[in-house]
């Protein structure tokens, strides 16, 4: 077995370092002229509206890598506004190495802890701002389980996930276990066998960077939804008051003229 794993993970080294053989025209040129492969806008600017919290895959340069990470970032920006969105790589303790996908969780305690910091650090500097998050093949599971173990505060203000080449897909259903089901979206193209619980990487696994558009309108629907519902709830409370002190003028009056 030990052999056949060597086998494996040099696979996923000698694709990881090759550039995708499918390309989206625009996801390139965000690429030459927008997001680069490190991203730490969260730690070193001002806080967003919306945090944008990302894991890239094994092998992959800098905190964001570039087959997925900086063009969803880039998207975030078109359709939000780059003035509202804050993006940041998770890197530290993640180093991104290969044998760490052959751990029991498709990554090391250190990656998990390291992207824990990245939300915790979202919640505590910019407590107003929506979090977002991806990642992308090792970084799908650092993300998945980053999720799982952060307070159910953080968890609650984390209001979309998307997962791209996702190494626990078979694992965890096709979704992150105590997170909502609809607040995430997974991405698995056909033939990439890392998303059938392998360490087998085919040239699929490198063709996400299709789906940035579409992964970006999945969070930003989320983003909106949440704004939603937070204006509805504030709207809630505002009228509960006015009917309190409708109440409670009239209330006045009553005792005034002696009640009715």
């Amino acid at each position: 077995m030990a052999p056949l794993k060597s086998l494996l993970l040099t696979s996923l080294a000698t694709l990881a370092t090759a550039s995708p053989l499918i390309a989206d025209p625009s996801s390139l040129h965000a690429r030459q002229f927008g997001t680069g492969i490190t991203a730490n806008e969260l730690e070193s600017g001002s806080c967003k509206e919306v945090t944008f919290i990302f894991a890239r895959g094994s092998t992959e340069m800098g905190n964001m890598g570039s087959v997925i990470g900086p063009p969803v970032c880039d998207q975030l920006k078109s359709k939000l506004g780059s003035d509202k969105v804050a993006c940041q790589g998770v890197g530290g303790g993640y180093s991104a190495g290969l044998m760490q996908n052959a751990l029991p969780q498709n990554t090391d305690p250190s990656a998990i802890s390291a992207a824990k910091d990245m939300f915790n650090m979202a919640n505590s500097k910019c407590p107003d701002t929506k979090i977002v998050a991806g990642g992308y093949s090792q970084g799908s599971a650092v993300i998945d389980n980053a999720v799982q173990e952060i307070s159910s505060d953080v968890r609650d203000k984390t209001v979309g996930v998307v997962l791209f080449g996702f190494t626990r897909n078979v694992q965890d259903h096709g979704q992150i276990p105590n997170y909502p089901k609809d607040d995430v979206k997974v991405y698995c193209a056909v033939g990439d066998l890392v998303c059938d619980d392998t360490l087998v990487v085919t040239a699929m696994h490198l063709t996400y960077g299709v789906d940035a558009g579409d992964a970006a309108s999945f969070l930003v629907s989320k983003v909106q939804a949440a704004g939603s519902s937070s204006t509805s709830s504030s709207s809630g409370s505002s009228s509960s008051s006015e009917a309190a002190s409708s109440s409670s003028g009239l209330g006045g009056l009553s005792s005034m003229f002696g009640g009715f």
